[in-house]
């Protein structure tokens, strides 16, 4: 292996277990499963744990008023540029305990880290670091997803953020309240962001390489889309008269499946939610909505999906004898990350003799939402299986404190070298 004392900031490994373990109590199963919805009890009792660990490690905790959670650490002063570190906390239902939390745990390890250096170093850095639990990350109680970042980086308006409900009608505004994090802090812009994820998908783990690097982003169309028919007895009422509101759902969930095989691996879709009034077994519904995705990373591949999903909208609607309507859209643009933060990653890993592979992300992360207002990029550790948002996802402790240790030397080279370390050659977004 090469020699990497120079540019390095070690981690400590056991540190950054214990806190994954403890992380891992809010909200974990005895399965392994992740239950931690957004704005949650248990999503506050992990917000309340992070903030313990801010105050006993000098970090000034600050909450915007879309409840996204900041830890800050002065190395520099105040006019020294910031580098924001993190992920989010939130999970899927009967998720794992690995997507987003593993982020958040890595930037406070990655951070302290840089700053144990310094120190004994006795050098000044070159920058500020704030790491970053981010709201509702998952979309999985609030649509849309990325909804903190969102906000964050002006692609959300905060008023019409707050008032996104959930199944049982309950607002983000009222469930801030509830927990404790309806913040008012006004957070400034970073001046680059860097996120640590796990890949969720196999292309690491089939390759037995350890590491890997977003380089572009898939884009996302998501609709809610709702059919409409007539409620009425599943007995008596003759199957000629029927006005099912499911069976256009299901007309058009088969169509979108068929939609996907014809682009082959450039277009996914899904239904991945479905909601039906008055989902009684004995009752015709009356009302589907259905949660559609459609994912690529071409943006004519997604226009011409979306095109042909309109197509099939109606005729799904017309061979059930129901009518539609589209209650919201939601569209997320196809981009790639930046160029001198995948060449700083690269030189890291290269440090130890390992490669650095580059990757599509096919999931949304914030990173992507912040990449229209600063330079951003999703480092990824591989996952066992390619498994995630399930309770089998594995990522092991050997990756997981390779992929912090990346991290923590991206972040040492910037407080030594500033900036140019993430910019070597003029690199451009």
């Amino acid at each position: 292996m090469p020699d990497v004392v120079s540019k390095h900031a070690p981690i400590n490994p056991s540190r950054l277990q214990a806190m994954m373990e403890e992380l891992s109590a809010f909200g974990g199963g005895p399965d392994g499963s992740m239950n931690r919805l957004t704005l949650s009890k248990e999503d506050g009792a992990a917000r309340n744990w992070l903030g313990r660990w801010f105050a006993s490690n000098g970090f000034v905790q600050a909450v915007d008023a879309i409840g996204n959670q900041f830890g800050s650490l002065s190395l520099a002063g105040a006019n020294a540029p910031v580098i924001m570190v993190g992920s989010h906390v939130d999970s899927q239902p009967n998720g794992g305990r690995f997507d987003g939390a593993l982020g958040v745990v890595s930037a406070c390890e990655a951070v302290l880290a840089v700053s144990e250096r310094l120190k004994a170093e006795n050098k000044l850095s070159a920058c500020n670091f704030r790491v970053v639990n981010w709201t509702n990350e998952e979309g999985a109680r609030f649509q849309p997803s990325l909804l903190g970042s969102s906000v964050f980086a002006g692609a959300a308006e905060l008023e019409w953020a707050l008032d996104r409900a959930d199944g049982d009608g309950v607002t983000v505004r009222q469930s801030l309240e509830q927990i404790g994090y309806a913040g008012g802090d006004k957070i400034a812009l970073p001046d680059a962001l860097i996120e640590l994820h796990i890949e969720g998908d196999k292309v690491l783990f089939e390759a037995s390489e350890k590491f890997g690097i977003f380089t572009r982003f898939w884009g996302a169309t998501k609709y809610r889309l709702a059919f409409l028919g007539r409620q009425a007895h599943t007995g008596p009422t003759p199957m000629a008269e029927r006005r099912d509101a499911l069976l256009g759902a299901a007309y058009l969930i088969a169509d979108l499946k068929e939609i996907a095989g014809e682009h082959r691996s450039d277009l996914h879709t899904s239904v991945g939610r479905l909601e039906v009034f008055p989902n009684s077994p004995n009752t015709v519904p009356s009302e589907a909505v259905l949660f559609i995705e459609l994912r690529s990373g071409s943006p004519d591949v997604l226009a011409e999906a979306e095109r042909m999903m309109k197509i099939r909208m109606e005729a799904a609607a017309k061979k059930a004898g129901v009518t539609y309507e589209i209650r919201a859209i939601d569209r997320r643009k196809a981009g790639r990350f930046f160029p001198g933060l995948i060449s700083l990653a690269e030189r890291m890993v290269a440090n130890y003799g390992e490669t650095a592979r580059h990757l599509d992300t096919i999931g949304g992360h914030d990173a992507v939402a912040m990449s229209s207002v600063c330079p951003s990029i999703v480092l990824a550790v591989r996952s066992r299986d390619g498994v995630i948002h399930h309770p089998t996802e594995f990522t092991s402790a050997e990756d997981q404190a390779f992929g912090t240790q990346v991290l923590a030397d991206m972040l040492y080279a910037i407080a030594s070298e500033g900036l140019q370390a993430a910019n070597p050659k003029g690199a451009a977004a």
